[in-house]
Parts: C-alpha cells; sequence; structure tokens
C-alpha cells in the first residue's frame, strides 16, 4: 500500500522561505510521477508543480521562479522549496503521485494522497 507523508509546514512573513518535503513508501520502484497540489480555503484544489522520476519539473504560472520542486530517488522523497513566499500561498499544501509516467505534467491523473501540511503567509 502506497503512503505519502508530508512534512515542513508552517507560518512564516512574506518574503520568507519554507521547504516541504513528502516521504513515499510502498513503490517497488522510482517509476512513478510526484506532484504538489495546494488548496487554499474557499477555493479548488490546484496542482503546484509536478516532476518525473528522471527529474523533468513542470510549474503553475502562479509559483515559477519562486518554487523548486526535486526528488532524491534514493529516500524515496520529494520536495518543495518555496522562496519569496506571498500570503497568496497561504494553503494545505499536499504531496500526490502516480504511475502512468507519461503524464507526469497532467494534473488530473494523481490519484495517491498525503495528509496535507499547512503553509500560511502573513503580510
Amino acid at each position: 500500500q502506497v503512503q505519502l507523508v508530508e512534512s515542513g509546514g508552517g507560518s512564516v512573513q512574506a518574503g520568507g522561505s519554507l521547504r516541504l518535503s513528502c516521504a513515499a513508501s510502498g513503490y517497488t520502484d522510482s517509476n512513478y510521477c510526484m506532484a504538489w497540489f495546494r488548496q487554499a480555503p474557499g477555493k479548488e484544489r490546484e496542482g503546484v508543480a509536478g516532476i518525473t522520476s528522471d527529474g523533468l519539473t513542470t510549474y503553475a504560472n502562479s509559483v515559477k521562479g519562486r518554487f523548486t520542486i526535486s526528488r532524491d530517488n534514493a529516500k524515496d522523497t520529494l520536495y518543495l522549496q518555496m522562496d519569496s513566499l506571498k500570503p497568496e500561498d497561504t494553503a494545505m499544501y499536499y504531496c500526490a503521485a502516480h504511475k502512468r509516467k507519461n503524464y507526469c505534467f497532467s494534473f488530473a491523473y494523481y490519484n495517491t494522497w498525503g495528509q496535507g501540511t499547512q503553509v500560511t503567509v502573513s503580510s
């Protein structure tokens, strides 16, 4: 059974940085897509960034140039480095994964989710 466990959320002032981590377990190899999503109160969940097993990445326009997604396949861990944070980045952040490796940049395919970690950015 696949499990995803996020950590690293918290509260920070605008302009600050946070690093999220997501530990994956239950996969027999590293050939799976991973991504970060977020959901703010009253809004739909949105894809923030995705990454292939080989390290190719995609970003939502709203975070491009400020957030960096990466993964360590040896540790089965996904990361999201968030810099220059803005109040509008405040949301619950979720780690997600799926095994259809040709569709890592299609956020609709993600079907395995972590429990989420809260990020709050104050002005």
